[in-house]
């Protein structure tokens, strides 16, 4: 079987900045507990003003992870956190029984002219923790395994791979990594994880013989070893893990199990029953 056994192209969205929409897709709906992936920026934003920020909105029965590559993020939810986001370190947001929250651009980003660039991903809680209550958890760059390893630098996010371990802690076996190849590097695959995928955020890969371009999903054949080559130099995101033991459907913002909950979260939401973010007045209709 090869090990390259499906290619995602992805979407292009304007959501206030561009991104590239990679997950779900009518091709796959999910890559072990990863049920939204998409790459945002790289954007520069005006010096004044709002444009880019992502104004106060909700979620349900998800984890939000975010990762930059540059530039940074602030974030705020209604649990009163207030934390900005730097390259290499990884916010953790869970949105449980319900969350709000935004994402702005930092005033010194705007005025230096920084791009921001980074990824944004959901990840599916285990059917009983679908309503947990919410919590926020931020990993900075410096607590993070990094390495280099037969000339990749390796950043291990979540999850276990390569004899390292990352302090960020999940309910369900995860996997998340960043690898920075120079041209002609080679990385061989962590092994244990259930499902896994390569997103090429810059350059190209050879995976078995098969190319994969940037901008494009890999979703890989585990259990069978294998390498990534890099063709040129690559910035590359692995993910996978094992899926929650349920289907989850996607509506807006919201993920669940019930396509019932998905039908109660958005009257929640007209109704203005969920909490809002401390000082933050915006309200984003459906």
């Amino acid at each position: 079987m090869p090990l390259l056994t499906q290619t995602i192209a992805s979407l292009d969205r304007d959501i206030g900045f561009p991104v590239r929409r990679l997950l779900p897709t009518r091709q796959a709906r999910r890559v072990g507990p990863f049920v939204f992936l998409d790459h945002m920026g790289p954007a520069h934003f005006a010096a004044e003003g709002s444009a880019g920020d992502v104004r106060p909105h909700p979620h349900i029965g998800l984890a939000t992870v975010t990762y930059l590559f540059s530039g940074a993020m602030m974030h705020r939810d209604s649990l009163g956190t207030v934390q900005r986001i730097a390259p290499g370190a990884v916010n953790l947001m869970t949105a449980g029984s319900g969350i709000t929250h935004s994402e702005r651009v930092p005033a010194d980003i705007r005025q230096q002219g920084v791009a921001v660039e980074g990824m944004q991903l959901w990840l599916a809680l285990p059917d009983e923790l679908e309503e947990c209550e919410p919590a926020f958890a931020h990993y900075p760059a410096e607590d993070l395994p990094r390495w280099n390893q037969d000339g990749v630098e390796l950043n291990l996010l979540i999850g276990e791979g390569w004899g390292h371990r990352s302090p960020v802690a999940y309910p369900l076996p995860v996997f998340y990594a960043s690898a920075a190849m120079p041209a002609g590097a080679r990385l061989a695959l962590p092994q244990g994880v259930d499902e896994l995928a390569a997103y090429v955020a810059a350059g190209e890969l050879d995976v078995d013989g098969a190319t994969l371009n940037v901008n494009e999903l890999g979703l890989l054949q585990t259990g069978q070893g294998g390498e990534l080559i890099a063709r040129r130099d690559s910035r590359v995101m692995l993910l996978g893990g094992t899926p929650p033991a349920s289907p989850r459907y996607l509506d807006w913002n919201f993920v669940s199990s019930r396509r019932e909950r998905l039908a109660q979260a958005r009257a929640d939401w007209i109704a203005q029953r969920f909490p809002m973010v401390p000082g933050e007045t915006e309200f984003i209709p459906l």
